[in-house]
């Protein structure tokens, strides 16, 4: 695919100067600049050049300079020209476009800029040689890296690269390059060099070669006079570039010679690779917490990371999911609010320095009864909210009259209002359903202004959320600091959904469909699905103002995170959804997505669309689920009709059916139990083969796993092959360009919204446009070792894992790897002699051995980050495996209600003191290659002495 298969009515109008920008300066009297840049395009497509300045389009795709492309030896380059006045200067980007210049893909990264070098005169010639950034270049550039790992080379001395005089430029046969480099590892004390065959750049010897200036944000810069072509190479942080010598070869006259900017990108080292812990906040214990893990026990989870030599601690969800007032709002994943931080991780000892006495009983007393194997959520977050409100009272005039506070509340009001006042009504109403809240169920900002207001009754119940806020976000901002200050990235967690009864559907009710629900696709946990029960979002309606909810909660974000994590990513590309009605995730459809029409199905032979839609129930089919019982089940739920039954209006949903049999059970009138009468009923509902669009009666979607049903069984063999072809291009094939564009069209507004290096959970049914956007977009994906994302493959090989990825053995999804490895025998067999390399038969418990072996495996990886939970990282000693493994398991998947409380069993206090721990994962860290965060200020200087001496 290069420039000979690019369209020829977009080459000839090229060709003809009708587009892109002619010029406006004489060629005399101005300066004129070529861009260059090698990228292949596929048929239809071109590249364009868009910049801050007129000429350039004033960041107007439609009137950039369109480039032309040649081939030269293997590479496609695009160039085009421009004219500019000598002082000439302004920011630009390349992007990828179809023949109507509609935008196909766009740069990553930085703006690049363009300043004319001084010493350009008119008439001048200057090449800007630029290589295409793609999303992996611009991660140097995430506060992850930027403020954090690579915090030290902000300590650099900045300098401007030497100026080239003209007579120089005049008494020499040579051309004019400025070589610019983006190197951001560089430890102070060290330098980058050019070095390569001519003798300018030292002959390939570093102490003669060309050593460059440090400008600022990584680059480094540096003039030189070199002959028309040669071979050169990048030398920096003690290490020759990886990769082959690159070239440089241009023709000139003496009469017009260019000045070249060459821009080569990124230095080729070898890729920075780190490790990180993972841990719910909830389920870390200190000697401090009340009941459960406080944002303020993170810094002691920090020192432990450091002195295990982790860069990373990552987080679930933190967010407030108050929604039920019971331990239900323990799943993280369902936020109440998704700016609002959860009081469950509040300590309250930090709430005041006078601390009355008996206060202090109060909460030592609480400690002891709250200290418990997992966590008793409904205790410890009303413990916690009496003893707040007890510290509130006495010091609310203190707090909500200080500098810190009012500071924090006008940044923060457009969020915390609407959370105060959700609360109260919450509360009043003793529901968070505020389609029950009378005239509060419609929100309005009158509304809200009077009960907030300052003369309304419940002012200081609204002011205790205020109050909580603040000193949740004073303590999780201590904590991100210290890690930060620690050289630790703290990684959060972005959940896909929000409650349907939230802050937000409440505030914000026409970005939600509420008619529908999100689920999981139904092959992501089990046959039958999972229905998160979210509602979906209106991305149209989101898009009106560019995604402004969604900057903002990316923002909050970015205040106290440096890397999070999006849950389920597939939802930005498309998400499964469901009729509200829905209790399972089975009967569902993608959205977007192109449906198949009437027409296209009746082309095919396919017209009973009543018989294919319409539950398929006949007599055999009641007998065989409900035995002697089918006719006292047939006579509550179904209407007969001819050879086949119906389900009663009453019936005709699984909600309607669940309600039913609610009532039912309540007047013993069932004749087996409610839950397997409630399944069969359901199996009944969903043996269908095509599902009618409920907005558009002309449009269909094939019912995920059709085959599988009675109903596609009993079809002609006709009907059957047409089907099963239109399902697999539904699900697999004419999706993908649809899906394409739905993500680039959203991701994008994310990664821009802040700073923080970001992370996608691409498990499950993947399609085949994800991991290349994800690739464009710099997203890094996540591998599980049991959860391969190749089809033949029951066990993935970390040592075959992508550089854009980050791996792990286990997650808070599933088992951890001491219980996955005890709870089947012969997949552990499996493990043990296919993968370990090992003869005979595997120990029955997870030994420590079996744990280094596979900790060894993902340190060794080549992926970016290995992640582990702190489970697995226990499981390296005996004495921390005394709990049974089954209990440290954090989430269940198949159970929609189970309880996240899982506690580790030891407190970081005395993780800190176990040296020998520290110490075996700190060696599998250092032996890896990985990059691990110093100690002290002396190791770090003794790492600078020992640099200066290799060099």
């Amino acid at each position: 695919m290069g420039g000979e298969s690019m369209n020829p009515l977009l080459q000839n109008k090229i060709a003809k100067g009708e587009m892109g920008y002619s010029g406006s300066f004489s060629s005399t009297k101005s300066v004129k600049i070529t861009f260059r840049i090698p990228y292949y395009t596929e048929w239809g497509q071109a590249l364009l050049v868009c910049g801050s300045e007129p000429m350039l389009g004033s960041w107007d795709v439609k009137k950039g300079l369109l480039l032309s492309p040649v081939h030269q030896g293997d590479e496609l380059i695009w160039t085009g020209t421009i004219a500019v006045p000598s002082h000439f200067n302004c920011d630009y980007r390349y992007y990828v476009v179809d023949d109507a210049r509609n935008v196909l893909r766009w740069e990553m990264g930085n703006k690049r800029s363009l300043s004319l070098p001084p010493f350009c005169q008119e008439g001048q010639i200057v090449e800007l040689h630029d290589f295409w950034q793609t999303g992996s270049d611009a991660l140097p550039f995430r506060s992850a890296f930027k403020d954090v790992i690579f915090g030290k080379t902000s300590t650099l001395n900045i300098d401007s690269p030497e100026v080239v005089l003209q007579d120089k430029l005049d008494q020499e046969d040579s051309i004019l390059v400025r070589f610019k480099i983006c190197c951001p590892n560089v430890e102070e004390g060290t330098s980058v060099y050019v070095i390569g065959s001519s003798m300018k750049l030292g002959q390939w010897k570093v102490q003669d070669g060309l050593k460059l200036h440090y400008t600022g944000e990584y680059i480094w810069e540096a003039y030189c006079l070199i002959p028309r072509y040669c071979k050169y190479g990048k030398n920096g942080n003690l290490s020759l570039e990886i990769s082959s010598p690159r070239e440089l070869c241009v023709g000139f006259t003496k009469s017009q010679r260019p000045y070249i900017l060459l821009s080569d990108g990124m230095l080729r080292e070898m890729p920075w690779r780190g490790a990180g812990v993972a841990m719910p906040m909830f389920s870390v214990r200190s000697e401090a917490d009340l009941g459960v893990g406080e944002f303020l026990d993170l810094k002691l989870l920090v020192d432990w990371a450091v002195e295990s030599g982790f860069h990373l601690v990552q987080l679930l969800p933190i967010n407030d999911t108050s929604v039920h007032g019971m331990w239900w709002d323990s799943y993280p994943y369902s936020s109440l609010s998704v700016f609002a931080l959860h009081p469950l991780y509040l300590r309250v000892q930090a709430l005041s320095k006078n601390m009355p006495e008996d206060i202090k009983n109060e909460i030592r007393n609480a400690k002891e009864r709250l200290d418990r194997k997992d966590v008793d959520y409904e205790a410890t977050l009303a413990t916690k909210l009496s003893i707040a409100k007890k510290v509130f009272s006495k010091e609310k005039d203190l707090i909500l009259n200080s500098s810190s506070f009012q500071k924090f509340f006008s940044e923060n009001e457009e969020w915390l209002k609407p959370y105060a006042a959700f609360c109260f009504l919450r509360d009043f109403f003793e529901t968070s359903d505020h389609s029950q809240w009378g005239r509060f169920s419609s929100y309005s900002k009158d509304k809200l202004e009077k009960l907030v207001s300052k003369d309304a009754l419940q002012y200081d119940t609204i002011c205790f959320h205020f109050y909580l806020q603040f000193h949740l976000h004073l303590q999780l901002s201590e904590a991100a600091e210290y890690a930060r200050s620690k050289g630790v990235v703290l990684k959060g967690d972005l959940p896909i959904g929000v409650d349907r009864n939230s802050v937000d559907t409440w505030v914000y009710p026409n970005l939600f469909r509420m008619n529908t629900s999100t689920g999981a696709p139904p092959d992501y946990f089990d046959k039958n699905g999972q229905n998160w029960g979210f509602p979906t979002y209106n991305w149209e309606e989101m898009s009106k103002d560019n995604y402004a909810w969604w900057r903002a909660r990316l923002t909050q974000m970015g205040k106290y995170f440096t890397a999070y994590r999006i849950d389920h990513i597939l939802g930005f590309f498309r998400i499964w959804e469901l009729p509200d009605h829905s209790m399972t995730g089975l009967i569902g459809k993608f959205r977007p997505s192109i449906p198949l029409s009437q027409e296209e199905l009746e082309r095919e032979g396919i017209w009973d669309f009543d018989r294919l839609t319409r539950p398929y129930v006949r007599k055999e089919f009641l007998e065989e689920k409900f035995g002697q019982s089918w006719t006292l089940i047939s006579a509550n739920f179904f209407n007969e009709y001819l050879d086949r039954y119906e389900f009663k209006e009453d019936c005709n949903t699984e909600k309607k059916i669940a309600a039913k049999l609610k009532s039912c059970a309540e007047r013993s009138l069932l004749p087996d139990s409610e839950d397997k009468i409630r399944r069969d009923l359901f199996d009944l509902l969903k043996n269908i083969v095509l599902i009618r669009d409920p907005e558009h009666a002309r449009s269909f979607y094939p019912r995920f796993n059709l085959e599988d049903t009675s109903s596609f069984r009993d079809l002609d063999d006709h009907s059957k092959n047409v089907l099963k072809r239109l399902y697999y291009d539904y699900y697999f094939q004419r999706q993908e360009k649809l899906w394409r564009q739905n993500a680039l069209k959203t991701l994008p507004v994310l990664l821009n919204s802040s700073n923080m290096l970001a992370c996608g959970e691409d498990l499950g049914l993947i399609p085949a446009c994800v991991h290349p956007v994800m690739q464009e977009l710099g997203l890094i994906g996540l591998r599980i070792q049991r959860m391969p994302s190749e089809a033949d493959l029951e066990f993935g090989l970390p040592s075959h894992y992508s550089y854009m990825t980050v791996c792990a053995p286990s997650c808070h999804d599933c088992s951890t790897l001491r219980a996955w490895w005890e709870e089947d025998e012969e997949r552990r067999r499996r493990f043990f002699n296919s993968v370990m390399g090992c003869d005979g038969l595997p120990p029955d418990q997870c030994v420590p051995d079996v744990v280094y072996f596979v900790i060894r495996q993902h340190v060794e990886s080549p992926s970016m980050w290995a992640i582990f939970p702190l489970q697995d990282l226990l499981a390296l000693k005996e004495k921390y495996t005394t709990r049974p493994a089954t209990e440290e398991t954090i989430n269940d998947p198949t159970n929609p209600k189970h309880y996240w409380r899982y506690r580790v069993h030891v407190t970081m206090e005395s993780l800190m003191e176990d040296k020998e721990l520290k110490a075996t994962i700190k060696d599998l860290i250092e032996g890896s290659g990985r990059s691990y965060p110093p100690l002290s200020e002396d190791v770090k200087q003794l790492s600078r002495e020992t640099a200066a001496i290799a060099l």
